[in-house]
């Protein structure tokens, strides 16, 4: 895994993400029915940078729209976001993921962003590379066993957060000491798994989709699912797990919501042709030497000859019959 690619929440990225959210909210009077006015204090999930979202209360009286900018409220400080989604949606997202016994407060939203907000947020996105670049140098001063993966300046210039991982415990205190010193802020350093790595990195996977742990999951899991899935071996014993592994280094996600069609496919491999089994053709006996069942096709060798060919599991049954007669 690389540098962060675009972690910017004014990127093309982020525009098709809130292009998607608006579309999901032009159906909420099909999903749940016209929109009741809300009880309380109103919810707004905003989208701050690195692909990170929570979730505020607005008690400004202002009705907020998607893709608006807004300032965040933040601890001894303000921030920037871009809001996400808001009513019943950003009410239903925020009970999935607070749990039952959780009640602490929200933070608020301040004011909807101006101008001169959004200006100031773009110079600190164009400072970021000369940050990383003296975080970097520090950091090989010191001599650190750690990857800097981003550092995320808040809008307010108070404070400085350094995302990194690490194998192991590493003493960060002279680092701090000389980050607070050059840019005269509070120094956070944060240590993330790889998982968090891609999902800040905002990039596209090998589907050519933008990476789900970007883009609509709402919490980032250890492991998406129990056991790794078993996908059904190709011709010639070929085995696909690779197709499994995602840019973290880890089962992609998406393969916790695929898991019953593996389990389809390794059924339908079950019911075909064992490898190694021998059947008697007119050209004489063959050998299975594959199966593929999604195109329901087996690959034969003639023992005789050596020649292989591929017959459909159809063909493959009717001379398997022939041969029981």
């Amino acid at each position: 895994m690389g540098t962060v690619l675009c972690s910017c929440i004014l990127g093309e990225n982020a525009k098709v993400r809130l292009k998607l959210s608006k579309i999901l909210h032009e159906q909420v009077p099909d999903l749940y029915g016209e929109e009741q006015e809300e009880a309380g204090v109103p919810v707004c999930e905003v989208e701050m940078k690195g692909c990170c979202r929570e979730f505020f209360a607005n008690p400004t009286g202002e009705r907020v729209t998607i893709g608006q900018p807004v300032i965040l409220e933040a601890d001894g400080g303000y921030d920037f976001g871009i809001v996400y989604s808001t009513g019943s949606i950003a009410r239903k997202k925020l009970n999935l993921k607070r749990s039952a016994n959780s009640s602490e407060p929200l933070l608020s939203i301040l004011r909807c962003a101006e101008e001169d907000d959004v200006r100031a947020f773009t110079e600190i996105r164009h400072r970021e590379p000369e940050i990383r670049d003296a975080c970097q140098k520090r950091i090989e001063r010191h001599r650190l066993d750690m990857k800097l993966v981003d550092v995320d300046l808040r809008l307010d210039q108070q404070k400085l957060s350094v995302y990194y991982t690490a194998t192991h415990r590493v003493d960060f205190r002279g680092l701090v000491r000389d980050l607070a010193g050059e840019f005269k802020a509070r120094i956070q350093m944060v240590q993330i798994t790889t998982r968090e790595e891609a999902r800040r990195a905002n990039t596209q996977g090998p589907c050519g989709c933008v990476l789900c742990c970007s883009t609509w999951l709402q919490k980032i899991h250890a492991n998406p699912f129990a056991e790794k899935p078993q996908l059904p071996e190709g011709p010639g014993n070929e085995n696909h797990s690779f197709n499994t592994i995602g840019l973290c280094n880890r089962p992609k996600c998406c393969l916790g919501f695929s898991k019953s069609s593996h389990n389809a496919h390794a059924c339908r491999h079950n019911e075909g042709p064992a490898i190694g089994s021998v059947v008697r053709t007119r050209d004489g006996e063959a050998v299975v030497e594959g199966v593929d069942p999604q195109k329901k096709s087996v690959l034969i060798r003639y023992e005789q000859s050596g020649q292989k060919r591929r017959i459909s599991i159809d063909q493959y049954n009717s001379l398997a019959g022939k041969n029981k007669k």
